[in-house]
């Protein structure tokens, strides 16, 4: 009897990994249709639509396997056998890597994140490396000796959209002129490009990707962003093909892609060889399997604390109201738990702070919030944990965190990409990158702006600088959307002293926010505040802010592309 309920139990699990996958690929596939009649909200709709399968599903397979069970068999040697049951049946099938992350938040969820013990999940894969077979073809290589244009003009006739082109030899022109002008001899009469079929969708653009080689044994990516203008006729925007260029499309502060892929892990191995600098559990995450995404971090952090000795320190930065930070020196991520009590300013409780993390998660990015992903009951070596760094977490959170003779273990918390934080990198920076860096935190605040997102404390603390130099915000407890908000001018006063008393002369709302103020408490450098001044003082008009609700209201979703205007090929 027990063999029998091990093998429907694992069955039951994969039929319904499969049934959210299948709903996640309807979705993905929809891509297309939203980019070519350009509903714009309906792609919003999508990308928020695809993230919630993974959690639904999950929670309707273990209800399953509870009515099914019951307290019967929920011991090791019970387990043991499922998961060996699963990993039987998952020997040939093509989406074996996100199917073991499935049955690892199934078994996590049905325990609720305790008695969670690693040989009883796919903490490593059962099947490391193996690339499964493509249901088709999972590229096209192209390959004649009628020169770059003609081959460039067969990969565009090959693409599936159904819209015409506006001008599609005047965009195969500025390519080919873009790639003799950068890549030179090297990119030769007649290079062989290799294109994945299926595009990548993300917000207002689709995305043409694959790789040119070169004569002289070597590959650079190509990534070909294809825009749709007002008369529904298709463009080529921009020609990438630098690696930085490249990486910074796939970044950590970018929505998901809609990018149809029956069998991830072949995708991602092309896109791993196009982009070394990223790793699988990112580019996982960029095409929507963040949930393995998670999974694939996890196995990366293992692998660093094996190859590393240093301790834990608390993150760089002034310390917040609301989480504790701490990284490896030599690691790439923060982690960041909640704190027990907030301060008395802070009006919020940790259901609130777990609401905005998810809006975030769910929301268009724009290249400006830093992605997160959450983990429960998260162990740590205890030797790599300072006496100094556990003082302090077990003082601002000790009702998360468990320590024992050998594991610090935290019940609840965050792990984002470590950036400088912007107030320590305009101390240190020299006159050219002061001025970039304000540039980019303004347009940072107009991009999440125009966007729907009002960060709502704008601090400089509460930003980060990555190796790009792009500013990106990661402190999200007090976002809101930027139609919940009344953006004011502060009236005039009615009397002299009004200015001088300690109360405002004028009633304030909730989430009533004066613009003008901005300069008192961001502004304290005359330096940045004359930059400022130069580059971004409409943020301190309450018009420009009433203007861009407006713009939401109706509708109207500015362009914000994940490249410079020197990469575009028509200014």
């Amino acid at each position: 009897m027990a063999a029998v309920m091990e093998q429907l139990v694992a069955h039951t699990i994969l039929q319904g990994f499969d049934a959210m996958y299948g709903r996640f690929l309807d979705v993905t596939a929809g891509a297309q249709e939203r980019f070519e009649s350009q509903n714009w909200p309906a792609v919003h709709q999508a990308l928020k639509k695809r993230i919630s399968f993974y959690d639904h599903h999950v929670g309707l397979v273990t209800s399953q396997i509870q009515i099914m069970l019951g307290e019967r068999y929920a011991n090791r040697t019970f387990l043991m056998a499922v998961k060996s049951a699963y990993e039987d049946l998952l020997l040939d099938y093509p989406r074996y890597d996100i199917a073991e992350s499935f049955f690892n938040s199934v078994y996590c969820r049905i325990f609720e994140h305790r008695n969670i013990n690693r040989d009883k999940l796919f903490v490593h894969s059962s099947q490391e490396g193996r690339i499964p077979t493509y249901p088709t073809s999972l590229t096209r290589i192209y390959n004649n000796g009628n020169g770059l244009k003609s081959v460039l003009e067969r990969m565009l006739d090959d693409t599936p959209f159904t819209l015409s082109w506006e001008d599609k030899n005047r965009d195969i022109d500025l390519i080919v002129q873009r790639l003799q002008n950068d890549l030179g001899a090297t990119l030769g009469n007649a290079p062989v490009i290799e294109m994945i079929r299926e595009p990548f969708y993300r917000n207002k653009a689709a995305y043409l990707i694959g790789r040119i080689y070169l004569n002289d044994n070597r590959t650079v990516p190509l990534v070909l962003p294809v825009l749709n203008n007002s008369s529904r006729e298709l463009y080529i925007d921009a020609c990438l093909f630098h690696v930085d260029n490249v990486s910074i499309i796939f970044g950590f502060a970018r929505s998901y892609f809609m990018v149809y892929a029956p069998a991830p892990a072949a995708l991602v191995r092309f896109l791993a060889e196009l982009i070394p600098n990223k790793t699988k559990a990112e580019l996982y995450t960029a095409i929507g399997c963040q949930k393995h995404g998670k999974t694939e971090l996890y196995r990366e952090f293992l692998h660093h604390v094996e190859h590393s000795d240093d301790q834990f320190i608390s993150a760089p930065g002034i310390k917040g109201m609301v989480m504790s930070v701490f990284t490896l020196p030599s690691y790439d991520f923060v982690f960041k738990i909640i704190k027990d009590k907030f301060a008395p300013q802070k009006d919020i409780c940790h259901a609130t702070v777990r609401e905005k993390y998810k809006l975030v998660k769910e929301h268009d990015r724009v290249g400006r919030m830093a992605d997160t992903q959450e983990y429960r009951n998260f162990s740590f070596e205890r030797h790599r944990f300072s006496d100094e760094l556990l003082e302090e977490l077990l003082e601002v959170a000790p009702s998360i965190i468990k320590v024992t003779d050998d594991q610090i273990i935290i019940k609840h918390l965050y792990t984002e990409r470590r950036m400088i934080p912007f107030n320590i990198y305009i101390e240190q920076a020299d006159e050219q990158d002061l001025r970039h860096a304000v540039d980019e935190y303004g347009k940072a605040i107009k991009q999440l702006a125009a966007a729907n997102i009002f960060p709502g404390d704008m601090l400089f603390k509460n930003f980060g600088v990555t190796r790009h130099k792009r500013v990106v915000f990661y402190d999200y407890d007090e976002i809101s959307y930027m139609t919940e908000m009344n953006f004011r001018k502060i009236p005039p006063p009615r009397y002299p002293e009004d200015e001088m008393a300690a109360e405002p002369w004028y009633s304030v709302g909730v989430n009533d926010v004066f613009p003008e103020e901005f300069r008192t408490f961001l502004l304290i450098n005359p330096t940045v505040r004359a930059l400022f001044n130069e580059l971004h003082s409409d943020l301190f008009e309450a018009s420009y802010w009433q203007q861009l609700q407006q713009n939401i209201t109706n509708g109207q979703y500015e362009d914000v592309y994940p490249y410079s205007n020197k990469q575009r090929l028509r200014k």
